[in-house]
């Protein structure tokens, strides 16, 4: 919606530009062709696999979704604030040259990629669900593409209701948050089915705290990666992904502010 968007604020406000809309929305439903027919791969990859080879995929797409949510704040603390700028100057060029199919291309892989990663990242999140969650899971994510389209309207209205600043700073923490969850579930189930050594199992019990068998609990635990029994093992990967991206934080913040 933010590329989408810059595009179609950029094409509003250019009368020599009207010929570009229909390469636009080609390009939009391009992308989510490209993202539906990944949902439709992995859903007959699923079917098709049985006993351990489905045990591996599912617990491949996980650890892929949590990589990909990672990358996607990285690249967005990188690119966040050039890419209006850089979009803009792009369909400067394109105007220029009568050339739409550019704009096409950039709208289909934006759309594309980033639905790409909205399906492995459902999908992933998704193994975790049973019965009538699967139902509440699906309504979630209904409610997340609301959600998506309020916010943009909000941003798009005045920085006082919100603020671009503050939206990524939330949503960047929101998604680490997210990717270290589908990180332990993928670990968790790897030391459940004797991949890996828990070390010890548990470490200590905080069920009397909050009980991730719960509703609340299993949220928190959806969210967080919270375990009321973790083993050792489990710790030390979550202890591991924190510091290495609080590391990458620091260190991206110190390369923008020497920029």
């Amino acid at each position: 919606m933010l590329v989408i968007g810059i595009l179609y604020a950029w094409l509003r406000h250019r009368e020599e530009a009207a010929q570009g809309w229909r390469f636009l929305w080609g390009g939009v439903a391009a992308g989510l062709g490209l993202a539906l027919g990944l949902a439709g791969i992995i859903q007959k990859a699923q079917s098709e696999l049985a006993g351990a080879a489905l045990d591996y995929f599912q617990i491949g797409i996980m650890l892929i979704a949590a990589a990909l949510i990672v990358q996607m704040v990285f690249w967005m603390r990188k690119h966040g604030r050039t890419l209006k700028q850089g979009l803009e100057s792009g369909m400067e060029r394109a105007t220029e040259a009568a050339n739409w199919w550019g704009m096409a291309m950039l709208a289909a892989l934006a759309v594309g990629r980033e639905g790409a990663e909205t399906v492995v990242f459902l999908y992933g999140a998704g193994l975790a669900q049973t019965g009538m969650a699967q139902m509440q899971f699906a309504g979630g994510a209904g409610l997340g593409f609301g959600l998506a389209v309020l916010t943009f309207w909000l941003l798009t209205r005045s920085s006082r209701v919100l603020s671009w600043k503050v939206f990524f700073r939330v949503s960047e923490l929101l998604l680490l948050l997210l990717a270290s969850a589908l990180l332990v579930d993928g670990v968790d189930r790897m030391i459940g089915m004797g991949w890996l050594p828990p070390l010890i199992d548990p470490v200590w019990d905080s069920a009397f705290l909050l009980d991730d068998s719960t509703r609340f609990g299993g949220l928190v635990a959806s969210l967080t990666g919270y375990r009321a029994h973790p083993a050792l093992l489990l710790l030390l990967v979550y202890a591991a992904y924190w510091v290495g991206v609080i590391a990458l934080l620091r260190r991206t913040s110190v390369t923008q502010q020497s920029v």
